[in-house]
């Protein structure tokens, strides 16, 4: 005799393109597979939300596998045929009404086909050695043949939910590690002039700034960006920290060998026409300092060809200390890495560097990477190909055009 199952729904409800693509999806399950049934219902569970089901449809689900003997989803035909009274019963008392919703919510998303009997009731008809020939019910087929398509899913939402989260430490660690930087500082090195407490100030306001753009529910890239940018800020302050530590110890130790050089004027080098040739071979000078010394340009020449550094302040720019803690705030904001920073000081000395930096801000919206193109002027100042004079004087020129 030939086997005919049936495609349509009993009674009054209506079949559906959706309900015809569902059971042609379970006619290419591979008859040898089998798979562990409460592995799949595990993966459901997990990614109920990219699939729509509700936790009490997968409920309705749970009851409708615990008729299924085995403990595999396997073989040509897997249909449980269980009572309205005892899948109430297995679904921890679920009203009829319930219930009947729950299955055809299981039934519209594809998880199961209804195999329908002449008078709508679910049995099952034995063969003639005890066996199941035909049986009457819900066929669990679909939740075999989409198995790999609920575990990539279950993957992707469990890779989403542990991105989520270490974005959020992330975002912990950074606010923990800002917070009590900015207090030690102020606690520590605000006293020491004005201008140092004011760039302090200005990181903080800094921080605040960007903690109020935190939803409270962000997105993965939402938290992500966030998360880079408290990260940037972060190694930005802890580098300033490191530098004032480094500066401490080589002033003691300058102190106790007696070779720390007074000077009535701090600021009067940052300004100064250069030095000769027979000075610098009787008295060379720091790395930063020779650099310095050696440009051709002031700081009011600076700001004339970079004024938007000035947005970078708030009482202005009196002297380079003042340039410094502008150029300072504006690296984090530019999220000019703190690798780049320190290569660039290096090879071009603090205050060249900061003047790059300068440039750099006065012609953001041409730079698409603000940390690249430093690196690439780096990169031109060690071979010597690099001259800031020239190009400072390029900006003045373009703004201050010769009538």
């Amino acid at each position: 005799m030939q086997i005919h199952h049936a495609t349509s729904p009993f009674g009054r409800r209506t079949l559906t393109l959706a309900q015809i693509a569902s059971q042609a999806i379970a006619k290419t399950r591979p008859t040898t597979r089998a798979l562990p049934k409460w592995e799949i219902y595990q993966a459901l569970c997990t990614a109920r939300m990219r699939l729509g089901i509700s936790e009490r449809a997968l409920a309705v689900l749970n009851a409708l596998l615990t008729f299924h003997p085995e403990t595999t989803l396997s073989g040509e035909a897997i249909i449980v045929f269980p009572s309205n009274e005892q899948l109430s019963r297995r679904a921890h008392g679920m009203p009829a009404s319930t219930l009947r919703r729950h299955l055809a919510v299981l039934v519209d998303a594809g998880l199961i086909i209804r195999r329908d009997s002449p008078n709508g009731k679910r049995y099952a008809r034995r063969g003639r050695s005890g066996g199941i020939e035909l049986a009457y019910g819900f066929d669990l087929a679909p939740l075999l043949a989409r198995a790999d398509e609920f575990l990539r899913l279950a993957a992707e939402v469990e890779e989403a939910a542990r991105s989520l989260k270490l974005a959020r430490e992330r975002i912990t660690i950074c606010r923990r590690d800002i917070s009590k930087m900015i207090a030690a500082a102020q606690r520590e090195l605000m006293d020491e002039s004005p201008d140092e407490g004011q760039i302090w100030l200005d990181l903080q306001t800094l921080y605040r700034n960007l903690i109020e753009t935190m939803p409270r529910r962000g997105t993965l890239e939402q938290l992500e960006t966030l998360a880079d940018q408290l990260s940037t800020l972060a190694d930005d302050i802890l580098n300033r920290l490191e530098l004032q530590v480094k500066t401490a110890k080589l002033s003691t130790i300058e102190s106790s060998n007696e070779r720390h050089i007074q000077k009535s004027d701090p600021e009067s080098l940052l300004d100064s026409v250069p030095v000769t040739q027979a000075e610098h071979a009787a008295k060379p000078a720091p790395a930063s300092r020779t650099a310095l010394i050696q440009g051709s340009y002031t700081l009011g020449m600076v700001l004339r060809a970079c004024p938007d550094i000035l947005d970078y302040t708030r009482n202005g720019i009196g002297n380079w200390r003042d340039f410094l803690g502008a150029t300072s705030l504006a690296r984090s904001i530019l999220r000019i890495s703190p690798s780049a920073w320190e290569e660039a000081q290096t090879v071009m000395g603090e205050t060249q560097a900061a003047v790059a930096v300068a440039c750099i801000v006065q012609r953001a919206a041409n730079i698409n990477s603000a940390g690249g193109y430093l690196r690439s002027l780096t990169r031109k100042a060690e071979a010597g190909q690099l001259s800031l004079g020239p190009i400072l004087m390029a900006q003045i020129h373009a703004r201050e055009p010769q009538l």
